[in-house]
């Protein structure tokens, strides 16, 4: 049958609102051990929110920059549909949780927004905007992201979301510090216009309709009180206060935002459950002003829809005689509600449609539930699902059939033959159903990494899928029920269903996986000489029976002494490692080593990586089976590595390729080991942060460099004065050493006077860290001091070994230094002063003392051969005195 492309495009639009409804229904169902003990609690709070049809939109740059006591304050006590845009997923942070990086991070902060949206009830969108690492302004950034591209992301947003009011959270200014949140305003501001604008961006008016929001705020920072009074002065100003305390919820909204907050764990942001005022300040941007209500002159009522007063009379007459020990007894108001609600149709109305049946479902004691017999199958499997309900309270509720669907092309629908009458009284009914993999169904990758990136955005060529937090669940079940004599129609994700011991039941997001997955055990192997050596590649099953051949491909002028071997694997989960003899090319040189693996007549070449915390559901990534090749001349002095774990980071394994055996230093090494067995000993980043024992042994770790060890500490954060810059102040205003502003000190902040360094007590000599950072990471680096050893042995140091850096310089860097440190480099962002706390060395008895905040644990990782041949010179100081 042919399909006019008019109604091909409103079937795409109706996916569209279908999937994102399916998607709010994931928001409420959480993955990890969370569980809700206020049944009738929550039902109260979803007929109140039935009642209500404004929306509010936040806007800013990264996960955690929300206002989460506004958020919460919003969608639980206004009741309004609350979103929050972020324009990128945090991928260019740190980690405090583990080694991820990169497009991991950015994914273990997706989930971490949406569990914070759970708790505080919002939901959650994201443009194509990939977080490159801090910027200072606003132009670098727009150069990177592109300015159109990601402000048609934003229209698109509104436009779809269709919010009442727009809040931005930073002002579009210097004030705001960090360059992408001063983009965020800039966007929004020009956004607020452009959505409404038809002649903007008229390729989205097939999906949806010019939209012009009422008002465009801004959420004021408050932080001190000095900051308040100053705020309280202003004019024309909306404040509400997200300390009022909610009895039905039986917390403040700031104390929900406490709960909401400490869920982004791989930024450290555990936040206190204040108790008390906590006022929040709206202050006019555009459009028509509020002079007492963020919703002054909206209509968040039914009344806003042309036949909209019967729905709404009859959701009020449900909220009213709400009976929270019977909710059974509403549920013949809201199936007028759903009766009248029929006539209208608005995009507003359709969400609230949803939020309808689920009410319906939940006030009728109904538990409907969607679990498959595995969380895997491979292209060409097959999954087997129980679509469970059960009647907990003694309404009259047919089951009239269950039919399981797939947003994701390929996967054909499934019903079940057995219509299954009427529901016995707390009885399980479970309907058993299979569902097909096809042989060439994609693999389950998160939709943005699906396409090579476009410089810094990811390449989404499908416009019904821009803004959306995850990929929407691989299967959906709908439960068709008669209630009442009404129809309505519930839909649940399905899930693999699990118990955990630790934790109890738990649940996880289906995938589709590949037959193998195959990974190189280093992300990069440095060839330090023109010897060959042996990399080692992991295949993994996962599907018995599995066997194929494993072709590598070299880069240029690298040889392989086997190019293919071939594997047989009978259980799922088991693995075997293959290993190929690489000679290098006599030349230093870079290139990647691509492996694939033939099975039948598919060709695999991925690797696999499941991401999993206690406050998130696992995730799955899938990424290209290469590994970079670096040959370069690197020698190394030290060959015993101790290495202190902090944050997380992959510097080891990286240490290990310059050939030095790298031994992972425990709380009990620390204190009663024999540290001297080491040449050298490494803190990682942030380990003073996050490492109580490395700062209780602090005396012995100097005892070992007096003694002729050799200590290098990575960047930490501040411990004076916050953070210091790391969202945004200004780097420190330069200076040599001994001008620190009294003899006897070096430092990057002059005019200090007599006042003492603020010692971070991480060396042996005092040590004040500030917020200085080099964003740029091909900003030129001078050597002040090109005799040091450490620029000489083993290897010489020259401008030529910082290039091809990744993402920056370095963060954190000493802003004040006692005159024993001699600072090794100086680097600096365009048009600011030079910076030379980057790393300092120190003699310290018979050993050496490092301090160094460039960025190594993205540079070595990410094999920078340069990044290897200044490491190894630091960790060879002991032996260069």
């Amino acid at each position: 049958m042919y399909v006019t492309p008019i109604l091909y495009r409103c079937k795409l639009a109706t996916r569209l609102i279908l999937l994102l409804l399916c998607l709010i229904v994931i928001y409420i169902t959480p993955g990890v051990a969370q569980r809700e003990l206020s049944g009738a609690a929550q039902a109260k709070l979803a007929l109140d929110q039935l009642n209500v049809v404004g929306s509010v939109l936040m806007i800013a740059a990264h996960p955690d920059d929300e206002n989460t006591a506004l958020l919460a304050y919003l969608a639980r006590g206004r009741k309004v549909r609350t979103g929050y845009l972020s324009l990128t997923r945090g991928e260019g942070g740190q980690n405090l949780i583990g080694s991820e990086q990169g497009d991991a991070l950015g994914l273990i902060r997706t989930q971490e927004l949406l569990a914070a949206r759970r708790i505080d009830g919002a939901e959650q969108f994201f443009t194509r905007a990939i977080d490159f690492g801090f910027t200072k302004t606003p132009q670098e950034t727009f150069e990177k992201w592109g300015r159109d591209k990601i402000l048609s992301d934003v229209v698109w947003v509104m436009r779809r979301f269709q919010p009442d009011v727009i809040v931005l959270r930073f002002t579009g200014t210097p004030r705001d510090g960090h360059g992408q949140h001063q983009a965020s305003a800039i966007l929004g501001k020009e956004a607020y216009s452009a959505a409404a604008d038809p002649a903007r961006f008229p390729e989205q008016l097939q999906y949806v309709k010019p939209w012009q929001a009422k008002r465009l705020m801004w959420n004021a920072a408050v932080f001190t009180p000095d900051q308040e009074k100053e705020t309280e002065k202003e004019h024309n100003k909306v404040v509400v206060d997200p300390g009022d305390y909610d009895p039905v919820l039986g917390h403040s909204y700031a104390e929900i935002a406490g709960m909401s907050r400490s869920m982004h764990r791989s930024q450290g942001m555990g936040s206190p459950e204040r108790k008390g005022s906590a006022k929040a300040y709206l202050m006019p941007v555009s459009g028509d002003p509020a002079s007492h209500d963020l919703f002054d002159g909206i209509d968040i009522t039914w009344n806003r829809f042309p036949g909209g007063r019967e729905v709404g009379r009859a959701l009020a007459d449900a909220a009213r005689t709400f009976d929270p020990t019977n909710p059974a007894k509403t549920v013949p108001l809201l199936i007028a509600a759903q009766k009248a609600m029929a006539q209208l149709h608005q995009p507003l109305v359709d969400f609230k449609r949803q939020e309808l049946e689920d009410a319906i479902a939940l006030c009728s004691g109904l538990w409907l539930d969607a679990t498959a017999d595995k969380f895997a199958a491979t292209p060409g499997g097959s999954f087997r699902l129980s679509a469970t309900a059960v009647n907990r309270a003694k309404l009259r509720v047919e089951v009239a059939s269950v039919d399981v669907a797939s947003d994701v092309a390929g996967i054909a629908p499934v019903a079940t033959k057995d219509t299954g009458g009427e529901l016995p009284f707390n009885e399980p009914k479970t309907f058993t159903l299979d569902v097909k993999v096809p042989a060439n169904q994609p693999l389950s990758q998160p939709y943005w990494l699906r396409e090579p990136k476009q410089g810094d955005t990811y390449g989404v060529p499908n416009q019904l899928e821009i803004g959306m937090p995850e990929n929407p669940p691989l299967l959906r079940a709908h439960f068709h029920l008669r209630l009442d004599g009404a129809g309505v129609e519930v839909v649940r994700p399905v899930v693999f269903r699990y118990i955990e011991r630790a934790q109890g039941e738990l649940t996880r997001p289906l995938v589709i996986e590949p037959a193998v997955t195959l990974q190189w055990t280093q992300r990069s192997s440095l060839f330090p000489t023109a010897s060959s050596k042996g990399l080692e590649l992991q295949v993994k099953a996962n599907t018995p029976g599995v066997k194929g051949d494993v072709r590598i491909q070299p880069p240029g002028g690298w040889t392989a002494a086997s190019g293919s071997q071939s594997f047989q694997l009978s259980t799922s989960g088991q693995e075997s490692a293959l290993s190929f003899q690489l000679t290098p090319p006599s030349a230093e040189t870079k290139g990647a080593l691509q492996a694939s693996a033939r099975v039948g007549d598919e060709n695999i070449a991925v690797g696999m990586e499941t991401i999993s915390y206690p406050h998130i559901p696992p995730q799955v990534l899938f990424f290209p089976a290469s590994t970079e090749l670096v040959r370069s001349d690197v020698k190394l002095a030290a060959r015993n590595i101790g290495y202190v774990m902090g944050a997380g980071d992959e510097v080891p394994d990286a240490l290990r390729e310059l050939g030095a055996d790298v031994v992972l230093l425990g709380a009990g090494e620390l204190a009663g080991a024999d540290l001297g067995r080491f040449d050298a000993i490494v803190a990682g980043v942030r380990a003073y942060d996050t490492r109580p024992d490395l700062r209780a042994n602090q005396e012995r770790l100097l005892k070992y460099v007096q003694d002729g060890g050799t200590l290098v500490v990575q960047y930490i954060t501040p411990q004076f004065g916050g953070r210091g810059g790391g969202r945004g102040a200004a780097a420190g205003r330069g200076g040599q050493p001994g001008r620190g502003g009294q003899p006897g000190r070096g430092g990057d902040t002059a005019g200090r006077g007599a006042q003492p360094i603020r010692d971070e007590h991480i060396g042996p000599y005092p040590i004040a860290i500030g917020g200085g950072r080099v964003t740029v990471e091909d900003a030129p680096v001078q050597l002040p001091n090109p005799a040091s050893p450490l620029l000489h042995t083993p290897n010489d140091i020259t401008a030529r070994d910082f290039e091809g850096w990744i993402q920056e310089r370095g963060l954190n860097f000493a802003s004040e230094w006692d005159a024993h440190y001699q600072p090794l480099f100086e680097s600096h962002d365009p048009g600011e002063q030079p910076l030379l706390g980057g790393t300092l060395y120190a003699r310290y008895g018979k050993g050496a003392y490092v301090f160094t905040a460039f960025s190594w644990f993205r540079e070595l990782p990410a094999g920078i051969p340069g990044a290897f041949r200044i490491f190894a010179n630091l960790l060879s100081a002991g032996k260069t005195l």
